[in-house]
């Protein structure tokens, strides 16, 4: 890469060359960021989407600008350990880790809001690659994007996605300022960045500055600390990142066999009929909805375990005789890294008329997809303590069948949103959106702990709906199929039992994640739905009034 001038040893490369290398061998995007993804208009075509950077201090559009400036600051000292620990002159580090600041700074201000982009009818623009060099000229658009996407092969007139074009136009300006005057300082800024992203695979000195690092930033943005993370599961997290295809069909085979598929398949269809049935009833929506909403539900597609695609032989057979695993953690992460996005580059390139998965097979994320109108369940949910065949079914339902719910409710969000259903009973539908925002707001805050109710909004519903649907179905399971297995260490009727289950998979601990997270805080995810439900406070026998049994409830769904 040239070096950096921090440790005196520094060789003027070409600007777009030390680009092209840290895009393509080492994953990283200091200006923009760079993948393939699903097409606007056809979601099976993949195409290369420029997009706004991610950046690693969590700064916010709307902060205040004393903890804005605390944020820098304890930014400012992370760089200079990092140029230290590289062995750099420490009065150096200090002014290159202050331009580095600068830089980010002025990148995170050319940055406009999701919402104003939206508001404004741009969210994506289809350019070429011809159109976006006359746009951001600082950039080898062609040749940059070609090493990173290889084997794709590109010409100025493909076409890409960009996500923010005034973005890209401001920041080529400030580096083309900086190759003028001060191209030392911005070559220090790409390696510093680098430095950044593969802390994880450098030594306990970064990684411990790091730590150190994050438990200030959540302390100066009131987030709970973060408890530590043992070192086996960052191996295992990057074993299976980087060999998925391997051991995408040995976990389904071992953890999710026919006998738990076919439990789990079950569970869905009587979650699917509850939902159905529920439809029938919602005061808010017309006849013609309803029969609209119905058809929707029955037309959807269901995935469990894993896609077929992962489970071909000839994927778990890959030798990867790209990757060289040695000595040094760092060239086998590195080599791992450039090899996934060949695997990941060739397998969008291939022919794929099903569904894409997002998610492992191990991942514990179910999702419903709108483009596909498919509802996804990866085989590491249907794990305890979610689901197991030989639980009660209590606990399936509580917990598995709820979050199964959850995300059958995701087919629906249109309806929710401002003039999404115009056959609806309107006012009726926002006195139900007023009602669950203002339960919402009741319930107290942890300390250090916040939420926009504008952005969890149609989660909250889904969380609430999701419950009273997975009650429904237990409900009905328990009226056809007298008998049901109790748990004897725990003095619970069924119905306690299915509510316990519901919340023990509800209530975690905070992650890194939460601060980019739709959903409320774990404890709202709890005491959100177990309030809006009456057979919850009448099996627990909560007094009328207190938190959890409320004098009103809300009904969306």
């Amino acid at each position: 890469l040239g070096g950096w001038r921090i440790s005196g040893k520094w060789t003027s490369l070409n600007f777009n060359r030390t680009l092209r290398l840290l895009m393509s061998q080492y994953g990283h995007f200091p200006f923009f960021r760079a993948y393939l993804g699903p097409h606007p208009a056809s979601p099976h075509t993949p195409v290369i989407q420029i997009d706004q950077p991610e950046f690693d201090v969590p700064l916010k559009q709307d902060q205040e600008q004393k903890i804005y400036a605390q944020i820098f600051r304890e930014y400012l000292t992370y760089l200079n350990q990092l140029g230290t620990l590289l062995g750099g002159d420490p009065s150096k580090v200090q002014e290159h880790s202050s331009l580095s600041i600068s830089i980010t700074s002025r990148l995170f201000q050319f940055l406009r809001p999701l919402e104003q982009r939206r508001a404004q009818g741009k969210l994506f623009q289809m350019v070429t690659i011809d159109q976006l060099k006359e746009m951001a000229p600082a950039i080898d658009w062609l040749s940059c994007l070609q090493a990173t996407f290889t084997p794709m092969s590109l010409s100025p007139s493909q076409s890409l996605v960009v996500h923010d074009v005034e973005y890209l136009k401001n920041m080529s300006q400030l580096v083309e300022e900086m190759l003028l005057k001060q191209r030392d300082f911005l070559q220090s800024h790409m390696i510093l960045g680098l430095v950044v992203t593969l802390s994880p695979a450098l030594d306990s000195q970064f990684q411990e500055a790091r730590r150190k690092l994050s438990q200030k930033l959540r302390e100066l943005t009131e987030q709970p600390p973060m408890p530590a993370r043992p070192r086996w599961m960052k191996c295992v997290e990057e074993t299976g990142t980087f060999f998925e295809p391997t051991l995408a069909a040995l976990f389904v085979r071992e953890a999710f066999g026919p006998s738990t598929r076919s439990a789990a398949m079950k569970l869905f269809t009587a979650i699917r009929d509850a939902l159905i049935t529920r439809l029938r009833n919602l005061p808010w929506m017309n006849e013609e909805t309803q029969n609209m909403a119905q058809d929707k539900v029955a037309q959807l597609q269901v995935e469990m375990g894993a896609s077929e695609w992962a489970l071909k032989p000839e994927l778990a057979r890959q030798e990867y005789n790209d990757i060289q695993l040695g000595s040094s953690f760092l060239q086998s992460v590195l080599s791992c890294v450039r090899s996934l996005r060949a695997r990941i580059v060739q397998s969008f390139l291939q022919p794929h008329p099903q569904h894409r998965w997002k998610v492992s097979p191990w991942d514990v994320n179910a999702y419903y997809s709108v483009s596909d109108h498919v509802v996804v369940f990866p085989a590491g949910l249907l794990q305890p303590p979610f689901f197991h065949p030989g639980y009660p079914r209590a606990v399936n339902f509580g917990a598995a069948g709820s979050i199964m719910a959850h995300e059958l409710l995701h087919i629906f969000y249109q309806l929710l949103l401002p003039g999404g259903c115009l056959a609806c009973d309107n006012h009726a539908l926002q006195e139900a959106h007023l009602c669950l925002k203002r339960h919402y707001a009741a319930f107290p805050l942890p300390s250090r702990t916040s939420f926009n109710d504008s952005l969890t909004f149609l989660e909250n519903a889904a969380d609430v709906g999701g419950l009273a649907i997975a009650l429904q179905a237990y409900s009905k399971r328990l009226l056809r199929h007298h008998g049901e297995t109790v748990l004897p260490s725990l003095d619970l009727n069924p119905q306690q039992i299915f509510f316990r289950s519901y919340a023990q998979v509800m209530c975690r601990k905070p992650s890194p994640q939460d601060s980019h997270d739709t959903h409320s805080p774990p404890h709202l995810r709890v005491h959100g739905p177990l309030s809006s439900t009456p057979a919850f406070a009448r099996y627990f026998r909560c007094a009328r009034g207190a938190l959890l049994n409320p004098s009103s409830r809300c009904q969306l769904w």
